[in-house]
């Protein structure tokens, strides 16, 4: 069954569908993508308009179909030690923390598929001499940490890995895995991947020696960011780190870190 066109009425339902879910707030340019993301999911249902789609998920009869909605719409493309600095940072702070015995507990707060809870994971297994670690990662995409979870990627995905760190951490694939990499079983069993949603109150984490936020706030309107940063932010130990995205910034978004380098923060003692 061909899907009639999304109107514009309906991609307004849509774009509140996900700003609800998600707090994202998705621009008028993106109705392609819903259109293409969604489409398969008509098929699915037997449905021929993306009103009667939406009238679905409304319904309240199809949670696992709100998920699947929700999973499609958000954008999760990453790659291993993106943004570098970010990690250069984190070795030294690491480093000068090796001492301690309590765990260093780190935070990827919108983990997407997994690549960098596992670069951080890489930095403090290197660094880590007899300080335990915890890594926590989560996302709103069920689907993407399932993925998370396997650790498996392609090799292009591992493009930026260190090559000490490659040939340590990750083990080559072979046969029909042939062009791909497997996280090393060490590491997969020391970070933790949960399903989560930023736009919530959050359950109980804990607190955190550094959290990262990366490339997410560029989805939210500046309320959302206000609410969403507050809530990372309470989970972070005072003289903590907050990482954010290098086009990012918390000016007018909050003042409960304080800069320390650009798209770095700490929050006081």
């Amino acid at each position: 069954m061909q899907a009639n066109p999304i109107t514009d009425a309906e991609f307004a339902q849509f774009q509140r569908f996900i700003f609800d879910a998600a707090g994202i707030s998705m621009a008028d340019a993106k109705k392609a993508l819903v259109t293409g993301r969604l489409g398969k999911r008509l098929a699915a249902h037997g449905l021929d308009t993306f009103g009667a789609y939406f009238k679905l998920l409304s319904g309240g009869q199809h949670p696992e179909e709100v998920q699947i909605a929700v999973d499609l719409l958000t954008t999760n493309e990453t790659y291993f030690f993106r943004e570098i600095k970010h990690f250069e940072f984190m070795r030294t702070q690491v480093l000068a923390a090796r001492s301690r015995t309590q765990p260093y507990r780190v935070w990827s707060a919108a983990s997407s598929s997994g690549e960098e809870a596992y670069s951080m994971a890489m930095v403090l297994a290197d660094c880590m001499q007899t300080t335990p670690w915890e890594i926590l990662g989560t996302d709103i995409s069920t689907r993407v940490i399932e993925g998370a979870r396997r650790a498996l990627y392609s090799m292009e995905r591992g493009r930026h890995i260190p090559p000490d760190y490659l040939r340590r951490f990750c083990r080559k694939g072979g046969g029909q895995y042939e062009g791909h990499l497997l996280v090393d079983g060490m590491l997969r069993n020391k970070v933790m991947f949960r399903h989560l949603n930023l736009n919530t109150p959050l359950p109980q984490l804990g607190q955190f020696d550094m959290v990262f936020l990366r490339n997410v706030m560029i989805y939210f309107n500046n309320e959302t960011k206000r609410e969403v940063v507050a809530r990372v932010i309470s989970t972070i130990k005072p003289g903590g780190y907050f990482c954010i995205g290098h086009s990012e910034s918390l000016n007018d978004i909050s003042s409960a870190v304080q800069m320390v380098a650009p798209s770095i923060y700490q929050k006081p003692l």
